[in-house]
C-alpha cells in the first residue's frame, strides 16, 4: 500500500493485543478449571497442572482466533468507509 501512512497500514494496535491477552489468560484459567473433573489424577496438583497443560493449547488457538476475527473485522471496517465494500443487504 504506497499511498498509506503507517498508522492507516496498522490492522492492529498495542493497546488491542494486550486487551486480546487479557481475555486469553481469562479463557486459559476459565478452561483450566474447567477441564478439572475430567483429569484422572490422585493429587489436586497433578490436576491443576495438567488440566493447566490441556487448556494452554486451547488459549493457543483462542488467541489465534481474536487475532483473525480483530484483522478481519478492521479491514470489513475500512473497506465499507472507504466504498469498496459492497453492502451484502438486497435494496429495499
Amino acid at each position: 500500500m504506497p499511498d498509506e501512512t503507517d498508522e492507516e497500514a496498522k490492522l492492529t494496535t498495542p493497546g488491542r493485543i494486550v486487551f486480546d491477552l487479557l481475555l486469553t489468560g481469562l479463557f486459559f484459567v476459565f478452561m483450566s478449571y474447567l477441564l478439572r473433573p475430567f483429569v484422572p489424577a490422585q493429587t489436586e496438583f497433578y490436576t491443576w497442572l495438567f488440566s493447566g497443560f490441556t487448556a494452554l493449547p486451547l488459549a493457543g488457538v483462542f488467541w489465534l482466533a481474536t487475532q483473525m476475527f480483530r484483522v478481519t473485522l478492521t479491514d470489513q471496517m475500512r473497506r465499507k468507509k472507504a466504498g469498496l465494500h459492497p453492502d451484502p443487504r438486497p435494496p429495499r
